[in-house]
């Protein structure tokens, strides 16, 4: 075992900006040289048992050979084109099955490369739905207290202003209506009351079915989405689904929405839609919001074009992903996993200083009553496992795949870190 820098980080350490971190002070990042099934393998030879499968992306684990193999494939084949007047069969295959396993009428899908850029996208169709029917005056969106939903100019105006990450920016992004999510009878009666003073200025709402990911892994009910629907459908507003955290398979079923039976006239998909592998993402659109756009009059098309869009390895490795979640028994994993987070997180709930433990799918949370310690990660690794905290947030999103054993060494960690 090494326990030199290796040359790449030193190096490039001085010309790499790092994600969600102050540079001046964060600690240096862990050096990987490989990853195996559920493993990150240091430069130094250490393994660390991953509890977070790379913000939730890895779903089947890292290096899968069905995928691997798909996109060395199509690498052969074609790695890149422009999607503007031309096509590829990755893509258009890849969207003819996505339509497929989505409910309803969610049929036409536009591919994007990151998740905020999805979620522009699919604000960006819920502005334009309204112009080109020609409704004026619907330009503002409704969010939820909790919800997150990326880091760009836009998607940051419908993130949570007091939980989320985004406080510097407030008077910049365009102002939004964040309301609490209804939960009840009443919660839903005063969204009721709100959409019908303010609704005809609202183009359309966006939530985080069942679970409000980096807002605070906070869960509701299958029934707030149908009370969504509903006021959706009684108000005239567009609905729209963020799927980027809970797509394929992270609460039990394939997506969130179908535990609630309802659809939206928006999904939005990334992060596992490759399995971790290749940068993907969509914004679905129902035949309603399409036929908005279909038209003789070039005015009305969506003017949008991500250079990467469909690019054909990504689209090669989804599809693979697809397979995979046709093939496995990956609602059997999810089940066990539940079952398995459940038990061994449990006891966390008499330690000191924890607010809440609370489990959906492949999804554990422990919540403490005030934001966690930077340096939690760094006894996390000398336990042997990747566990990254943020807020008050101490959670475990593993792939699948994930063995008994390894399973047992995350939660195992977290109760032994959190009992100090």
């Amino acid at each position: 075992m090494t326990t030199e820098t290796p040359d790449w980080l030193s190096v490039g350490a001085r010309h790499v900006w790092r994600p969600y971190c102050q540079m001046k002070t964060a600690p240096a990042p862990l050096a990987v040289a490989r990853t195996q099934g559920c493993r990150l393998i240091l430069e130094d030879g250490r393994e660390l048992v991953d509890g977070v499968a790379s913000w939730w992306t890895a779903c089947h684990g890292y290096n899968h050979p069905h995928i691997a193999a798909a996109v060395r494939e199509q690498l052969d084949r074609a790695p890149h084109m422009m999607f503007g007047g031309l096509a590829h069969e990755p893509a258009y295959r890849l969207a003819a099955r996505l339509a497929a396993l989505l409910p309803g009428e969610l049929d036409h899908v536009f591919f994007a490369e990151s998740g905020s850029v999805a979620v522009e996208i699919a604000m960006k169709m819920a502005l334009q739905f309204w112009i080109n029917k020609g409704v004026g005056g619907r330009k503002r969106f409704l969010s939820f207290l909790g919800g997150y939903h990326g880091d760009t100019l836009a998607t940051m105006s419908v993130c949570d202003p007091e939980e989320g990450m985004h406080a510097l920016f407030s008077g910049v992004t365009p102002a939004q209506h964040v309301r609490p999510l209804p939960v009840d009878a009443a919660s839903e009666a005063a969204l009721d009351d709100f959409l019908a003073a303010s609704g005809g200025e609202i183009a359309a709402m966006i939530v985080e079915p069942l679970i409000q990911g980096a807002g605070g892994m906070l869960l509701h009910t299958p029934e707030t989405l149908r009370r969504l629907r509903r006021l959706a459908d009684r108000h005239d507003i567009l609905l729209i689904f963020d799927e980027i955290f809970t797509g394929f398979g992270r609460t039990g079923t394939l997506f969130a929405m179908e535990q609630a039976g309802v659809e939206p006239d928006i999904v939005t998909l990334s992060k596992a839609l490759t399995g971790g592998t290749l940068p993907l993402s969509a914004a679905v659109a129902s035949r309603k919001v399409f036929e908005a756009f279909w038209s003789d009059d070039a005015g009305a098309a969506l003017m949008h074009g991500p250079t990467y869009m469909g690019n054909p390895l990504a689209c090669a490795a989804a599809a693979a992903s697809l397979d995979l979640f046709e093939r496995g028994d990956w609602r059997g994993q999810v089940e066990k996993l539940a079952q398995a987070l459940r038990e061994g997180l449990e006891p966390c709930r008499a330690l000191p200083g924890v607010r809440d433990v609370r489990v959906l799918g492949a999804m554990g949370v422990v919540e403490m009553d005030r934001p966690v310690d930077a340096a939690l990660s760094d006894r996390f690794v000398a336990e042997g496992v990747w566990i990254r905290p943020f807020g008050r947030i101490v959670y475990l999103t593993p792939a699948f795949v994930i063995t008994d054993e390894d399973l047992k060494a995350l939660v195992g960690a977290i109760r032994k870190v959190l009992a100090g």
